[in-house]
């Protein structure tokens, strides 16, 4: 038997919120899990690449030797029930979650296709440009990254650009999934009319957009916040990155060596005196720089080359309306 078969159908979500990320995911993760009828457990899950390294390579810790890792052919119980959980507060709503790398991920739309239960998509794409540079700058924010976006761009590009590759990973989807159980939202569009947005979504999964309360329609989530000094965000990242990654460990299914668990000390004294020193404010990040966009902008008018055709709307010309 398959392990990514689940064993208890009636346990999956009906719907899968699948990025991509930064494109306004939370805040429609936050009106839905509002409206009387569905439930979306807090948080994003990445249960079904939760062993994707490119997707989740914090997921993975490696200390004396030895790899602390997510695997459903070790330990296939202990993962679906620890899924499963997510929803145990759902009182026979409407089910949801959100997992911004599925849509990236390969692994993770073979492993929801192959469900007997036939899941329903969402993904919001955004100017893929701009998608990178606010990706970039979470990675700032979670220590992440320790270069500046140009560098980033320069020795690790694929960190920030491919989940801007959105003809490909689409095309991924449709190849699995009926064309009825996706649902592609542009992070434009939701900004704009993000009501009547989130109507066609509340359609899409057949429930009534008029039962979510207004309160929430007028309140988007997920504010921009930076670190108060950028340059020395970058020296913490650079310095505690050789401390090993342990930001996940106690959010995920199968618990690590208890050797491995503890944080170096030193890692907890500089994270202190550095939240003091610098600590995450509200406020926008700094416009991407004009050439840097320009850079960027010629390098994905011409890998999206299609999608328009895919998604039946001129996309193109919304993101790069200088481009001919």
């Amino acid at each position: 038997m398959d392990n990514w078969i689940a064993p208890k159908i009636n346990t999956l979500p009906d719907f899968i919120i699948g990025g991509a990320m930064k494109c306004g995911t939370t805040s429609l993760h936050t009106i839905l899990n509002n409206h009387p009828d569905i439930y979306v457990p807090p948080g994003e899950i990445g249960f079904f690449d939760i062993d994707n390294i490119l997707q989740h390579s914090d997921y993975s810790f490696y200390k004396d030797k030895n790899w602390f890792y997510q695997s459903m052919d070790k330990n296939p119980k202990e993962l679906w029930e620890w899924y499963y959980n997510k929803f145990k507060d759902s009182r026979g709503l409407l089910v949801g979650e959100d997992s911004t790398t599925y849509l990236a991920s390969k692994i993770a739309a073979k492993r929801i296709a192959k469900q007997e239960k036939k899941i329903k998509m969402i993904f919001i794409l955004r100017q893929p440009s701009l998608r990178a540079y606010s990706n970039y700058w979470h990675l700032v924010r979670t220590g992440r990254v320790t270069e500046t976006f140009e560098n980033t761009l320069l020795h690790n590009p694929f960190q920030i650009i491919n989940r801007s590759l959105y003809k490909e990973q689409l095309e991924y989807y449709y190849s699995l999934f009926p064309v009825s159980n996706i649902k592609v939202v542009l992070f434009e569009d939701l900004i704009k009319n993000f009501n009547e947005v989130t109507a066609e979504v509340c359609g899409f999964l057949g429930v009534d957009f008029n039962k979510i309360p207004k309160t929430y329609l007028e309140k988007h989530s997920n504010k921009s916040r930076m670190p108060k000094n950028y340059k020395l965000q970058l020296y913490k990242n650079s310095i505690l990155r050789n401390y090993g990654n342990l930001h996940y460990l106690d959010q995920l299914p199968i618990s690590y060596n208890v050797k491995a668990k503890p944080i170096p000390i030193i890692k907890k004294i500089l994270n202190k005196i550095h939240k003091k020193v610098n600590p995450n404010i509200p406020e926008s990040p700094p416009k991407i720089n004009t050439e840097t966009k320009q850079y960027l902008d010629q390098y994905f008018y011409n890998q999206l080359q299609g999608i328009d055709e895919l998604l039946e709307k001129d996309v193109l010309k919304i993101w790069f309306p200088k481009i001919k």
